[in-house]
């Protein structure tokens, strides 16, 4: 993929603070960071979109993901605790169209949340949790 970021990362046509790298996968510092630390975890071979990722591949990545958070709380950067995030498809957020796992460190008042927007109230009647189960397993 000639366009895309992430692969001219991989490839080594445009410069990153790579934090680890194998065969299978790349990771390096975000450089639009949530907090200081955030890496991003990418395959090295393009996949756009989970649906396209080797199942291997994708265990390796959340393998290397779980790593970095590890090493984030080691590292002696600021970190109480970590969020890992996945971005698969626009709708969801996904900007760079290369499949890519952030994992950054988080703290009491570093400013950034997820805002759910969801009434708490509003819980499904389990017949309704029961017939969208029943779907997934039929698609799995």
């Amino acid at each position: 993929m000639s366009e895309c970021i992430f692969c001219k990362i991989v490839a080594g046509m445009i410069p990153a603070s790579i934090v680890y790298q194998d065969d299978l996968c790349t990771a390096f510092m975000d450089v639009q960071p949530v907090n200081p630390g955030h890496i991003l975890v990418i395959p090295n071979d393009h996949a756009s979109y989970l649906s396209n990722l080797d199942e291997a591949v994708g265990s390796h990545l959340f393998r290397i993901g779980q790593r970095s958070a590890a090493a984030l709380y080691r590292s002696g950067i600021t970190c109480e605790g970590v969020n890992m995030f996945l971005a698969d498809g626009a709708a969801a957020g996904q900007e760079v169209f290369h499949v890519h796992l952030h994992v950054f460190p988080r703290y009491k008042g570093d400013k950034f949340g997820f805002i759910w927007g969801l009434d708490s109230s509003a819980v499904p009647d389990r017949s309704e949790l029961d017939a969208v189960a029943r779907r997934l397993r039929d698609a799995l």
